[in-house]
């Protein structure tokens, strides 16, 4: 009788979890904001476990952040952490250069450019998440390329530092003008050229691509908290 009453539980604790992970990445809930788990439960109309095991889930991904006798808040973003961030991202994305062109990247390759596809898609409807969240696939289906989870896990942590900023610094003006059209083109670009050297297992060229690709997001970050 306990199997069934578990299964029953899971897809509200995802439905609970992909709500509270979207409004984090869209900043409805702000960096150091109090988790009111009681209005939670009743905005989403379901009960306290299911929320409690999607704070917890968020917790193992560094997005909230449990504090003693106050409960969950969303984990803040200080400029400590900005740097922090890009430090990690360098690290982890060039080291796996190296594993991912020792393996057959084909699969990864086809869930990369479907990524991609669906990143051009976002672009021209104007959907700020939709490219949030298809930019996040295109990277997480490179690491995968390395065939090893814990880089991929410990990737995955750190570009939803990525995507709040991402969705911070674009203000939820999506409009292609501007700066903001020449950025795209840029991701759009560079997210080809990864693809290519990876596919032609060319590590040095993929290495300074990818090095280039986040610099291209930190030029970004640093022009909008300059400005």
């Amino acid at each position: 009788m306990s199997q069934p009453s578990f299964k029953a539980k899971q897809p509200l604790a995802l439905r609970a979890y992909e709500i509270l992970h979207e409004k984090i990445i869209t900043m409805r809930l702000r960096p150091g904001e109090h988790i009111d788990e009681k209005r939670i439960v009743r905005e989403l109309g379901i009960g306290r476990t299911p929320v409690r095991e999607a704070l917890l889930r968020l917790a193992s991904e560094s997005l909230v952040e449990s504090e003693p006798n106050k409960g969950f808040v969303v984990k803040p973003l200080t400029l400590q952490d900005v740097k922090a961030m890009f430090e990690a991202l360098k690290v982890l994305e060039v080291g796996m250069c190296q594993l991912a062109i020792s393996q057959d990247p084909t699969g990864c390759l086809e869930l990369m450019k479907a990524a991609q596809l669906r990143v051009k898609k976002a672009i021209e409807e104007g959907d700020l998440l939709g490219l949030v969240r298809a930019n996040h696939e295109f990277h997480m289906n490179f690491a995968r390329c390395s065939g090893n989870q814990y880089l991929a896990r410990s990737l995955n942590e750190v570009r939803n530092e990525v995507n709040r900023l991402a969705y911070l610094s674009y203000g939820g003006d999506i409009t292609l003008t501007g700066d903001l059209y020449d950025h795209y083109q840029t991701v759009i670009k560079e997210h080809e050229l990864i693809m290519k050297f990876l596919r032609e297992k060319k590590l040095t060229p993929l290495k300074e691509t990818i090095l280039s690709h986040i610099r291209t997001f930190q030029g970004r970050i640093i022009r909008y908290l300059t400005s």
